[in-house]
């Protein structure tokens, strides 16, 4: 596979991370094509256990948010930036802190976001406990399984 290809699938894979925050936008799906499309292209036996281990992880994560409890950002009082902030910094410290960072970096944008916004600590704490109930932990599992994803991927590039 050339350079290019694999700096499109790497682009595909971010745009899928990006669009985990963004209601309505398959980012689960478009990490695993970016994966299928990268494999198919490969053709070799790490790269089908990669797109295998990817698919599996992705099953689990919708099993894992079919099991969560459903509640509407909008009842909330989410906003759409705020969940593409604490998204973009989960991505961050998700390589920051190998694999644990996307947990702190995801609530404690949350957080300051809300402590920014609120002016106290109590009201932040208490803010962002809701949003976490209604869409934080969807959206952090979902962001977790791509992120765990996207790093088996770029493992198997660099030292596979």
């Amino acid at each position: 596979m050339g350079i290019w290809q694999l700096l499109l699938v790497g682009l595909v894979m971010l745009l899928g991370l990006l669009g985990i925050m963004v209601p309505g936008v398959p980012g689960s799906l478009a990490v695993w094509a970016a994966v299928f499309w990268w494999s198919s292209a490969e053709g070799t036996s790490q790269a089908w256990w990669v797109l295998v281990t990817a698919t599996a992880l992705l099953l689990v994560h919708q099993v894992v948010q079919w099991l969560l409890p459903a509640a509407g950002r909008r009842e909330a009082g989410v906003r759409k930036r705020q969940l593409l902030f604490a998204g973009g910094t989960g991505i961050v410290g998700f390589f920051v802190l190998p694999v644990v960072g996307v947990v702190p970096g995801f609530i404690g944008a949350l957080y300051g976001w809300e402590r920014a916004r609120l002016g106290d600590h109590g009201a932040a704490v208490s803010s962002t406990r809701v949003i976490m109930r209604s869409v934080g932990r969807r959206m952090l599992v979902e962001l977790a399984a791509c992120l765990l994803v996207t790093g088996l991927w770029l493992g198997v590039l660099r030292w596979g």
